[in-house]
């Protein structure tokens, strides 16, 4: 059994995988993240600051959301975060379409020169086969 204190309470909780905070805290995470989104819905021109305040959760976990895609917004909208590769303003996500597209590219080739050789069967001798020694 793995016990570890949640990053969020402090409480004492059997940690199995993934962010180490345990079940209430999660359910409250969720909880706050259905609100801003029904937020996000009812106030589209919404800024991130006012969304925070609003809601009562920190800007850091709203562009969590953000970067994990569970929070999308429209190309009007004022929240904007930056591509982690080149630093264009995208809406969603850790990078642009640009780089996203450059970066399936890459693996994709990586992949393709990675491919083993495949070696032709050996043809037997129609006189080969298992000898003994006599001794």
């Amino acid at each position: 059994m793995n016990l570890r204190n949640c990053a969020r309470c402090g409480k004492m909780f059997n940690y199995v995988g993934g962010q180490p905070i345990c079940d209430s805290c999660k359910k409250a995470i969720e909880e706050d993240f259905q609100r801003v989104k029904q937020y996000i819905v009812d106030n589209p021109r919404a800024g991130l600051k006012q969304i925070s305040e609003d809601n009562k959760v920190t800007p850091k976990q709203i562009q969590q959301w953000i970067r994990e895609e569970r929070l999308m917004f429209t190309s009007d909208s004022p929240i904007q975060i930056q591509c982690e590769n080149c630093g264009e303003l995208i809406q969603t996500g850790r990078f642009c379409a640009k780089c996203r597209s450059s970066m399936a590219n890459n693996l994709s080739d990586t992949v393709q020169r990675a491919k083993p050789q495949i070696q032709q069967p050996v043809k037997k001798e129609p006189k080969a086969g298992m000898r003994f020694l006599d001794t």
